[in-house]
């Protein structure tokens, strides 16, 4: 808590002097007894018992009253920060391929989307401030979601992301495409696509460098990312008898392509081969756009006089009962 006007409670002063007149007059007015000894078998009154309660009643009124006078105010410190935020697609790759498990998590194996969403997750819940949509492809894109500051509808939407939700394929200048076509407009000063995929172009009608160029035109940065461990990796199949068999498939990743891709459009190639490389790239990507932020401090201060002024003016009130009746002075 502090005051706004400190210099007032200089008038507390006031209150010592105060109690020291009123003890210093106590028995200025006398009455004549002929005899002591009548006086001294009569008891103490109600008024005589508690004749002190006036001026404790009034100086705790005037402490009050100086405190309330003084503007006791009780600051809310806030921090507000300004910032431009980035607008972000990311584009996944929903195609058959990424159903390989050539990823682990304590030991036990998973398919590639089934790691790639909670890594994507935690991406999504460090950019705050940034607009981002969602763009999942195989043989052609589907926004699965537009770009939002709705982080919660994101993460929900991500969630749905299934592969073969899409016809199959790898349709990956589309999903360039289709990323573009949700940010060429925006006003964001930085846009950025980061795109996931485990294969190489197969589908679509756009070449995939085509789309890079036309990315770059619009001031668009693409991070390309390839998922997946380099040769053969365990896929899952049925025999002939209906069982779920693992088989080890060769899954062509079209480096090459993912790397020209940024290289024109300024951004990076990042190879994820297992969980904690995936992991490390997204972090990377986090660190490598970010923007200044502007931070302003400020102060709101809320009036506290009131929780000192109304129990004065009730204190002054009863000490005006108090004086008027049950502790009445007579001449």
């Amino acid at each position: 808590m502090i005051f706004h006007n400190p210099l007032l409670l200089v008038f507390l002063v006031i209150i010592p002097p105060l109690i020291y007149s009123y003890f210093r007059s106590k028995g200025s007015n006398q009455v004549v007894f002929p005899s002591l000894g009548a006086l001294k078998k009569t008891k103490p009154s109600f008024a005589q018992r508690y004749r002190h309660i006036l001026i404790a009643l009034r100086s705790a009124a005037l402490v009050l009253m100086v405190i309330a006078l003084a503007r006791p105010q009780y600051g809310n410190e806030q921090t507000k920060v300004a910032t431009e935020g980035i607008d972000i697609v990311l584009a996944v790759d929903v195609s058959g391929s990424m159903l390989a498990e050539d990823f682990e998590i304590r030991g036990q194996r998973y398919n590639r989307l089934h790691i790639i969403k909670p890594v994507v997750k935690d991406f999504i819940l460090q950019r705050t401030n940034d607009r981002i949509g969602l763009v999942v492809f195989a043989g052609r894109p589907y926004t699965q979601c537009p770009m939002t500051l709705d982080h919660d509808m994101l993460l929900q939407l991500l969630e749905k992301v299934e592969i073969g939700m899409v016809e199959d394929g790898t349709a990956i200048g589309s999903a360039l495409g289709s990323s573009i076509e949700r940010l060429k407009d925006t006003k964001a000063k930085s846009k950025v696509i980061i795109l996931l995929t485990d294969g190489r172009n197969n589908a679509g009608e756009i070449d995939p460098l085509t789309a890079a160029e036309i990315a770059r035109t619009f001031g668009i940065k693409v991070y390309t990312i390839g998922a997946g461990t380099k040769g053969l990796a365990p896929f899952p199949a049925l025999d002939i008898f209906g069982n779920r068999v693992m088989k080890q498939v060769k899954i062509d990743i079209d480096d090459d392509a993912l790397r020209e891709i940024a290289k024109i459009t300024d951004g990076n190639y990042y190879r994820a081969t297992d969980t904690e490389s995936l992991k490390e790239i997204y972090r990377q990507i986090d660190k490598l756009e970010k923007t200044e932020s502007e931070v302003t401090q400020y102060t709101e201060y809320k009036e506290l006089f009131h929780y000192f002024l109304l129990p004065a003016f009730g204190l002054l009130l009863i000490e005006l009962g108090l004086k008027k009746t049950r502790l009445r002075k007579l001449p």
